[in-house]
């Protein structure tokens, strides 16, 4: 069925109020960089030792601090009691899917047979293909696909920004579900994952949970000695975030920034705080957020969601660039009134985004200043310049980091073996070329949206792809 209405749900409040598009400082953040700059010029003034002696040691409470956290969360983690089982309700609720596709002919077939996989009453189903007007190939890939009586394909008309979120506002007009969820077009969600996520919303007595999160995990496919690298660091990457860093946030009752896939929300909560900001390019990241300003509270799920891995750094740059960029965009908004946050959200925005933005800035940096100490010591024969306390401070960040990665790597069932943590430093190096790009295209294109591009999965039977069994219905256009 394609549509190209306008819809009738109503989004209640405009997320411009607080959202990217708003590029000036507030008056609370022209004060605190006031307030820095002041007491760096007077401490200069005093001792020009004393600045540098002042960021020595911010940099060393910012490595322990980051490590305690760490290991705060491994614990956390693992300890967590099992979920008790949900009741069963008499009604399930109406589940409304959202996928925004664009320039994804190769896999649209792919992703339809996957979402007519997923075991939910199909009375109470139904899914929207959003794609822009202009997309003519990805739309001609989707129209020769047969699909579901309950899934339809929605043009959605030309404006801006082009950008992922404004697709999908426009898909959250159209909805009629009580629940909502967002996939991607790589996307390969567990079957059970709706059901999982309806039993939650439907237990929950409080009434005051808005979102839940699957767990994002990585299939990597062939590829070359770098693309394989890149491809298995990325893997664990996501298995300590959605394995460990999450979940472990969820329990502590704090907010998170959100993946950008397998998403699930009351349709009725993300319409009445604004939906998605369609000038953030991350966001995921920003609707966490303002979901707790708004009072409501996030979780997590058990079924996961299988994506596949980017093919090289020619593509992990650009996706990466982005979701730096659109990180110093949401950190950008929030720090505008910190008060709203509460002191959980501010100890969750600073040790999500904040600390994913200056280890991105900072860490090419430093492990070049430490190899280089190493090497001047080693040639003058003399103890490194850095010191025992430098040295040590620095160990104990990339340790934490090492069995953070390990014990989600180990929960997720992802390969990660000594080689693997060894080379991890050149991977996490990578980031501040990621990030040095950011920074650019923030001040140059701050709306911009970089396109990753989606393989078929390696092994996926096109017979199968197109062979929907029963619950085809045929395509219908109108």
């Amino acid at each position: 069925m394609m549509r190209s209405d306008t819809g009738s749900g109503t989004i209640l409040e405009d997320a411009s109020a607080l959202g990217a598009v708003r590029r000036r400082l507030s008056p609370s953040q022209i004060a605190w960089l006031a307030g820095l700059a002041i007491a760096a010029v007077a401490l200069g003034v005093i001792s020009p030792k004393i600045p540098w002696y002042a960021v020595v040691l911010i940099f060393h409470l910012a490595f322990l601090v980051c490590a305690v956290w760490r290991i705060a969360l491994i614990v956390v983690a693992v300890h967590a009691p099992p979920d008790e089982p949900a009741r069963e309700p008499t009604t399930w609720p109406r589940y409304t899917i959202l996928a925004a596709l664009y320039d994804e002919a190769e896999v649209a077939d792919q992703l339809v047979a996957r979402l007519a996989e997923i075991e939910y009453p199909p009375d109470r189903l139904e899914a929207f293909l959003l794609l822009e007007a202009h997309d003519l190939e990805t739309l001609d890939a989707v129209l020769a696909t047969d699909m579901p009586d309950w899934m339809h394909v929605v043009v959605v008309p030309p404006g801006s920004p082009g950008t992922k979120p404004r697709a999908l506002n426009h898909g959250l007009a159209l909805a009629t579900g009580d629940l909502v969820v967002v996939y991607d077009a790589e996307d390969d969600p567990d079957p059970y994952q709706l059901q999982e996520a309806a039993l939650r919303f439907v237990d929950d007595d409080g009434g005051r949970l808005a979102c839940l999160q699957a767990p994002l995990r990585i299939r990597t496919g062939r590829a070359g000695a770098v693309g394989g690298f890149v491809q298995r660091q990325f893997a664990v990457e996501y298995a300590a975030l959605f394995e460990v860093t999450l979940p472990a946030m969820s329990r502590l009752g704090m907010p998170f920034p959100l993946g950008g896939t397998s998403n699930h929300f009351r349709a009725d909560v993300l319409r009445r705080v604004g939906g998605w900001d369609a000038y953030n390019v991350t966001e995921d990241a920003d609707l966490g957020f303002r979901l707790w300003r708004h009072g409501w509270r996030l979780g997590v799920l058990r079924s996961p969601t299988y994506e596949a891995a980017p093919q090289g750094v020619d593509v992990w740059l650009p996706q990466r660039t982005r979701w730096l960029k659109g990180f110093m965009q949401t950190w950008g908004v929030h720090t505008r009134n910190l008060i709203g946050l509460g002191w959980r959200g501010v100890t969750a925005l600073f040790m999500t985004l904040g600390l994913a933005l200056a280890s991105a800035a900072l860490f090419a940096v430093t492990l070049a200043l430490v190899c280089m100490s190493l090497i001047l010591s080693l040639a003058a024969q003399v103890p490194p310049s850095a010191g025992f306390v430098s040295f040590s401070v620095l160990i104990s960040g990339v340790a934490a980091a090492w069995i953070q990665s390990a014990v989600g790597a180990r929960r997720a069932q992802v390969p990660y073996s000594a080689a693997d943590m060894a080379l991890a430093p050149i991977y996490w190096s990578m980031l501040s070329l990621a990030f040095v790009h950011a920074v650019w295209r923030l001040i140059r294109e701050p709306h911009a949206w970089d396109k990753t591009p989606h393989l078929r999965d390696a092994g996926q039977d096109d017979d199968d792809a197109a062979d929907l069994g029963p619950q085809a219905a045929g395509r219908q256009a109108a």
